[in-house]
């Protein structure tokens, strides 16, 4: 199968085309960095999923991740959420072969808590992942996978801090963090396997979710 995803050069998206490549099929990835995976099935695209003005033609893909994303920038809301949704619109919609779209959003969009516009714009993640599914329905499903703690680079700042590290396992009743390797797992088993749950928000979050004070170093 024909699978796009965004935000492929590192973290969660670097390891769901692992997982997909591992698994036989083809992956399209977008990102502004450069590749980072070199494979046969594999192809880049430098892409920034705000300026649908410049997206690749011709692209339809059976699957569609949208992982893309910042933290805790002035584009949160332009990049998690407004430019999922023009990868989506682009992508998904008018396209004879999509048959699921899989979301990454985050456990902020369940508690509310991280940085405001960043919960805001994974927040609106949710309603629009519900949205979708709808309008998909019944050609495609569309789900999300919304994560807690995962062990990117991203996270580095608290996972290499001690006492912010003990604060966070503290507060998480599986005392550890998912690897990057155990989400795409979940990206893949909504996407591939998964024919019939649709409009549905997974958390996956070691039960952290129970406990919403969010830890972070001090600015």
């Amino acid at each position: 199968m024909d699978i796009l995803i965004t935000g492929t050069s590192s973290g969660i998206g670097k390891a769901a085309a692992e997982k997909f490549l591992a698994e036989g099929h083809t992956v399209w990835g977008f990102d502004v960095q450069g590749p980072s995976i070199q494979a046969p099935a594999y192809r880049h695209f430098s892409v920034d999923i705000t300026r649908p003005d410049l997206f690749p033609e011709g692209l339809l893909p059976e699957v569609l991740v949208n992982n893309a994303g910042v933290q805790d920038s002035p584009d949160d809301i332009l990049v998690n959420l407004k430019g999922t949704m023009n990868i989506t619109e682009r992508y998904a919609f008018g396209n004879p072969r999509i048959r699921a779209v899989v979301m990454v959003g985050s456990a902020s969009a369940h508690t509310g808590s991280e940085f405001p516009a960043y919960a805001a714009s994974k927040g609106g993640l949710l309603a629009y992942t519900k949205n979708v599914a709808n309008r998909l329905a019944p050609q495609a499903t569309c789900n999300s996978i919304d994560p807690g703690g995962v062990l990117t680079e991203l996270n580095a700042c608290v996972i290499s801090d001690p006492v912010l590290w003990a604060r966070i396992m503290e507060l998480t009743p599986l005392k550890r963090w998912a690897t990057p390797e155990e989400i795409a797992e979940w990206i893949y088993f909504v996407g591939i396997t998964n024919r019939f749950m649709t409009g549905q928000n997974l958390l996956i979050d070691g039960g952290e979710a129970g406990d919403t004070h969010f830890v972070w170093p001090e600015k």
